[in-house]
């Protein structure tokens, strides 16, 4: 058994510090580097494909 007490926490933050335009503008950079990183995957994949010949 615990021989102490548990911590008291204070009450939740309601109101957050964070920046939300600048992780809006980092999240969509995200998924522009994501859309063009599948894109290019896909172009390398066909590209061999023709180079190759299986």
């Amino acid at each position: 058994m615990a021989t102490h007490r548990p911590e008291h926490h204070s009450e939740p933050v309601l109101e957050s510090g964070m920046d939300y335009a600048e992780h809006e503008k980092t999240y969509n950079g995200f998924l522009i580097g994501v859309k063009w990183s599948v894109i290019g995957t896909a172009a390398l994949l066909i590209i061999l494909y023709f180079v190759v010949q299986p």
